[in-house]
C-alpha cells in the first residue's frame, strides 16, 4: 500500500471521530431536557443512520470528491490529507479557545486552499455555491423554528412534546446522515478509491463517529443547550424540527451544509420567537465570529500546507 494511502486512511479515521466529538454531541444537546430520547439510544439511532442511509443516497460526498475538486489526479490524496489535517487543526484551535465551530466549513476551506496550493483545479463556482447553502442552512433554520415553537406551544402539551421530540430527532439525524457525516465517507472514498462506499466502509465510518460522540457529548451538548438560549425543552424540538428539515433540503441539492449552524441557527430563532432576552447573544455572536474565521483559516493553513509538502517532494525528486 503507498505510503501516501496508508497515511489518509489514518487522517480519514481521526477526522470520523473528531467530527463525532465536534457534531455528535449537538446533534442530541437540543432534547437534553427531555427524557423522550437517552443519550445511549441517540447515539445508537445516529450510528445506524450513518451506515445505511449513504447506501441510498451519497450526492453530498460525491459534491466532495467530484465537484469541489479534480482528487483523482496524481497528488489528489495528499490534497485530500493535508485539507483533513488543516480542517481539524483549525477546529481544535477555535474549540480550546471556547469558540466551536463547523468541521464542514473547515474542510471545504481546506480542500479550496490545498487544492490551490498544490495546483490542481478548485471549482469556486462550486466552493461558492456550498458557501450560499451554507449562509443559508442556519438562516432557514432559525425562520422555521420561529414560526415552529409558536405552533408547539399551541398544540402541544408537556405530555405530548416527547412524541414531538422523538419525531425532530429522528428527523435531523436523517438529514445529517444524508448531508453533513458524508464528509467523513468522503475521505475514506478518496483515500480507497472507490465511488460508491459499500456497507463495510459506512460501518466504519459510523462506528468511529459514535466513539467520538460519547466522547464529546457533556461538551458540545453544553454549548448549544444552555449557552445560546435560556430555553426549554420546546426550544430543543422546534430546533430539531427546523435544522432537520433545512439540512436534508440541502442534501437533496447535494450542497453540504454543517448541521451545528442550522441547530444553532434554529435555537437562536426559538429563543427569538418568545423574546430576544431569551438569547444569549454575545454566545452567539462568538459562535457567528468562529464560524466567519473557520474557512479562511483553514484554507490559508491548507494551502501553505500543500505548498510545504509540494516542496519536499520536489526536493525529493531533484
Amino acid at each position: 500500500m503507498p505510503l501516501e494511502t496508508a497515511v489518509l486512511i489514518v487522517v480519514a479515521g481521526l477526522f470520523a471521530v473528531v467530527s463525532g466529538i465536534n457534531d455528535g454531541g449537538a446533534l442530541l444537546a437540543t432534547g437534553l431536557k427531555l427524557t423522550a430520547v437517552r443519550p445511549a439510544t441517540g447515539i445508537l439511532a445516529l450510528v445506524v443512520l450513518v451506515a445505511l442511509v449513504p447506501l441510498v443516497t451519497q450526492q453530498v460526498a460525491l459534491t466532495f470528491v467530484t465537484r469541489l475538486g479534480t482528487f483523482d489526479e496524481p497528488g489528489g490524496k495528499i490534497v485530500m490529507t493535508t485539507a483533513v489535517i488543516a480542517s481539524l487543526i483549525v477546529v481544535a484551535r477555535l474549540s480550546a479557545k471556547g469558540r466551536p465551530t463547523s468541521l464542514t466549513l473547515a474542510i471545504v476551506g481546506g480542500l479550496t486552499g490545498a487544492g490551490l496550493g498544490w495546483g490542481l483545479p478548485v471549482s469556486a463556482g462550486q466552493v461558492g455555491l456550498v458557501l450560499a447553502f451554507g449562509l443559508a442552512a442556519p438562516i432557514v433554520g432559525g425562520l422555521v423554528a420561529w414560526v415552529l415553537i409558536r405552533v408547539l406551544v399551541v398544540v402541544t402539551t408537556t405530555r405530548g412534546l416527547p412524541r414531538w421530540h422523538w419525531a425532530g430527532f429522528l428527523l435531523q439525524s436523517l438529514a445529517y446522515a444524508a448531508n453533513d457525516a458524508q464528509k467523513m465517507l468522503a475521505v475514506f472514498m478518496i483515500a480507497f478509491g472507490f465511488s460508491e462506499a459499500p456497507l463495510t466502509y459506512t460501518s466504519l465510518v459510523a462506528v468511529l463517529f459514535g466513539l467520538g460522540t460519547l466522547y464529546g457529548l457533556p461538551k458540545a451538548g453544553r454549548t448549544l443547550s444552555r449557552e445560546i438560549t435560556v430555553s426549554r425543552p420546546a426550544h430543543g424540538v422546534a430546533a430539531e424540527l427546523a435544522a432537520g428539515g433545512a439540512v436534508i433540503g440541502c442534501a437533496a441539492a447535494g450542497m453540504p451544509v454543517s448541521m451545528t449552524q442550522a441547530i444553532a441557527g434554529g435555537m437562536i430563532g426559538a429563543g427569538v420567537a418568545q423574546g430576544s432576552g431569551r438569547v444569549r447573544w454575545y454566545a452567539a455572536v462568538k459562535i457567528v465570529t468562529a464560524w466567519l474565521l473557520t474557512l479562511p483559516a483553514s484554507a490559508l493553513l491548507g494551502c501553505g500546507l500543500a505548498l510545504l509538502v509540494k516542496g519536499f517532494a520536489s526536493m525529493e525528486v531533484t
